[in-house]
Order: structure tokens, then C-alpha cells, then sequence
């Protein structure tokens, strides 16, 4: 999502700025194109080499060096956003007033880009008058704020003022300027994760679904502008996106009852949770104790949530459900296909090295009702939820 983007760092004289090294490395990851501008204090909390290096770019700290401009009005025309962070109180309040007295602030103020502001500061400097006027200040100049952390500060003392972390900063980026339009206006259902059925107060029946598959699909979609509610069973992973909807759930019985709620209003759904077949009939109010040697469990059908969706499903609505086989992989995924009347579904199989429950990679192949069938390699997570979405942009 961020390949090729022009993302313009501004670092100020804080003792934060450490954390902009990891900031950089993530967007490079990201295959964004990154350069820094910094005050001339910011040196004494991080090396401009060390900079220079990460970000594949010279960094500019002087208005003029060795006889020649820095060119801080085409730097501003350059970027697609300019991130300042972190922002210190000072350059905060010169941002606040007009002042340009360094390359940063002349920067800022012939910027034609989004400028976003990470603040670092000392609670009692965070909660000022003079702070809370001079940021109201930047947010009326139209500057975008990411707001800071509680946490352990530089003082020694813990309260309000620590920067926002870079993954917390990455993906606020992404989240407010570069969200595609594809699927814009389209309102996508997804669950993910596994169940927990209840034996007793402490035991549960379970499985080793961490979530990741679905969690990936969830914010590719919303990265591609979709409206996007994600029900979560028992999961490994979490979401920085605070635009997905997430709503937590236990037992296979809940998903039930929150998939149905959310199904009627939405376009898109797709059935990635791995819901337990079977729950106890009976669940125990106490702790079952070891007293005897053997235990016998009586299990009952849980509720077919795709099956159900499949029956109720209106013809604008699609449906994508997941196959996880052991044997005769695509003859029992093309079973469920039609049994559940589905439109589409991923098949995973255990036996592909690189496949299965908590891996970052998977391999799938995906049936269409409509008879086409599409086979990829291993992939990351993140790269086969790609592929999903592209594939489903072709029938919805």
C-alpha cells in the first residue's frame, strides 16, 4: 500500500527520536521512499549517518551547506506527507506562531502536502495551556494529530506525553492518506479466530486457529476502502486499524448470533473463523475435579454458520467460506461449496508444508460455483489475503 509512496520525516530535539530509526526501517520494509529534514538540536539525541543510511536518502539538517540551498519549498512539493516526530514543545510552538528560524519549520511552512505531527513531551509540558493552545492552533491550519501515550517518560515520572509508537505512526499514514477506492462504499463481513466451548468454568474444547488469515483479509479490504466488521473468536493477532469494527466473541454459539446480526446489512462475507463443530451438552458450574479415572463427555452439533448464511443470502449479497482438509481436498471443498451454498471457497490443506493453523504463510486454492478454480503457492498471510480480495473483485 505504500510502494512508491514519498513520505517526508522531520525529526526534532527530543529524546524520543530514537524510535524513528524502527519508523524508518518499517516504511523502507514498506517500499515507501522516505527522506528526513532535522533541527539542528536533533543531532544531539540521533545521528543524522545513522539516519542517512536507513533512509537511503541525505539527510538535511542547514538551510545551506558548502555553498549550496537546500531547496526547502521543492521538498515540501516532493512529498505525499510530511511526518514531523517527533515534535518537539518547542517546535511546536514556533510550527503554532509562524516562526522559521530552521530548515524544518521553512519546510513546514511551504509544504504543499499532508503534514502530520507526532508530539513527545513531558506530562506536565503535555498538559500546559500554552501546549493545548498551539496545538489547537495547528489542528485549525488543517496539521493532523497523532496524539501521544501514557507511559514511562524521560523524566522518570509516568502519565501522558510519550510518542506514539512507529507501528501506531505507520498505520495512521496509511489509514488517513493512502486507502484505495476499489471496493469503497462496499460493506464486508469477516470473522476469525477460534471458538472456546465451555467444559467447565476453567476447561474448554478449542482449536490452534490464530486468527492471522482472517485478520489479513479484514484490513485488505479496508485498505481498499471497504467498510469492514471483523467478529473475532480466540485470537493471536490485533488490528491498529481503528476504522475495522471489531466485535470480541467465545463461544461458537455467540459468533452465530453476532454473524446473523451484522449479515443482513452487509455486501461482502467471508467465513474465515475456525468454529468448533461440536460444544459439551452439558457444561459443569464448577471445576471438574481429578477423582476419577476416566471422564466421558457428551458433545452436541453446534449451528452451521455458513450453511445458514448460504440459506439466507440475498442475490447481490456473496459469500466466502473456508476449507480446511486432511483428504480429498478439493473433492470435499467442492462439497462444501455446494452443500453450503456458498459462492466461493479457500481451500486449505494440512498436508502443504507452509499451510495450517499459527504459520504467517499459507497455500490456498479457490472454487468458484461458478466452476473456476484458482491454485497459488505459498504466501505470506498478508499476500495470500491479497489474492483473495483480487479474486472476489472479479464476481462482486
Amino acid at each position: 500500500m505504500l510502494k512508491d509512496k514519498k513520505i517526508l520525516i522531520g525529526i526534532t530535539g527530543s529524546i524520543a527520536a530514537y524510535k524513528i530509526l524502527s519508523l524508518i526501517r518499517l516504511l523502507i520494509k514498506a517500499r515507501a521512499e522516505v527522506k528526513v529534514v532535522m533541527t539542528p538540536s536533533a543531532k544531539d539525541f540521533i545521528s543524522p549517518l545513522t539516519v542517512s543510511v536507513l533512509s537511503k536518502n541525505k539527510v538535511i539538517i542547514e538551510l545551506a551547506e558548502n555553498d549550496e540551498w537546500e531547496n526547502h519549498v521543492m521538498l515540501g512539493r516532493w512529498a505525499d506527507v510530511f511526518l514531523i516526530a517527533p515534535l518537539s514543545c518547542n517546535t511546536l510552538a514556533k510550527m503554532a506562531n509562524g516562526i522559521c528560524d530552521n530548515m524544518l519549520l521553512a519546510t513546514y511552512l511551504s509544504a504543499t502536502c499532508p503534514v502530520v505531527v507526532a508530539p513527545a513531551m513531558d506530562e506536565d509540558m503535555w498538559k500546559h495551556a500554552a501546549t493545548k493552545r498551539n496545538l489547537a492552533t495547528l489542528k485549525k491550519d488543517g496539521v493532523h494529530l497523532i496524539t501521544v501515550n501514557k507511559g514511562e517518560l524521560a523524566s522518570g515520572l509516568f502519565g501522558e506525553g510519550r510518542m506514539a509508537e512507529p507501528e501506531e505512526i505507520l498505520t495512521f499514514i496509511t489509514e488517513q492518506f493512502f486507502r484505495t477506492n476499489e471496493f469503497k462504499g462496499r460493506k464486508v463481513l469477516i470473522t476469525a479466530g477460534g471458538t472456546h466451548e465451555p467444559i467447565d468454568p476453567v476447561r474448554f474444547i478449542g482449536n490452534h486457529s490464530s486468527g492471522k488469515m482472517g485478520f489479513a483479509i479484514a484490513e485488505e479490504f479496508y485498505l481498499k476502502g471497504a467498510n469492514v466488521t471483523l467478529i473475532i473468536g480466540s485470537v493471536q493477532v490485533k488490528t491498529f486499524f481503528k476504522g475495522i469494527k471489531v466485535i470480541k466473541v467465545t463461544t461458537a454459539d455467540e459468533m452465530y448470533q453476532a454473524t446473523l446480526k451484522e449479515f443482513k446489512n452487509i455486501d461482502i462475507a467471508i467465513m474465515a473463523a475456525a468454529v468448533a463443530d461440536y460444544k459439551p451438552l452439558n457444561v459443569a458450574k464448577e471445576k471438574i475435579k481429578k477423582n476419577k479415572k476416566n471422564i466421558s463427555l457428551q458433545l452436541v452439533k453446534n449451528k452451521d454458520i455458513l450453511a445458514y448464511l448460504g440459506s439466507v443470502k440475498k442475490k447481490n449479497q456473496f459469500l466466502l467460506g473456508f476449507a480446511l482438509e486432511t483428504n480429498n481436498e478439493n473433492e470435499n471443498a467442492l462439497n462444501k461449496l455446494k452443500s453450503k451454498k456458498a459462492d466461493a471457497i479457500v481451500l486449505n490443506s494440512l498436508k502443504q508444508k507452509g499451510a495450517g493453523f499459527g504459520l504467517s504463510t499459507n497455500k490456498i486454492t479457490i472454487l468458484h460455483k461458478d466452476g473456476t478454480l484458482k491454485d497459488y503457492g505459498v504466501k505470506s498471510k498478508t499476500e495470500v489475503a491479497k489474492d483473495i480480495v483480487s479474486f472476489m473483485a472479479n464476481f462482486v
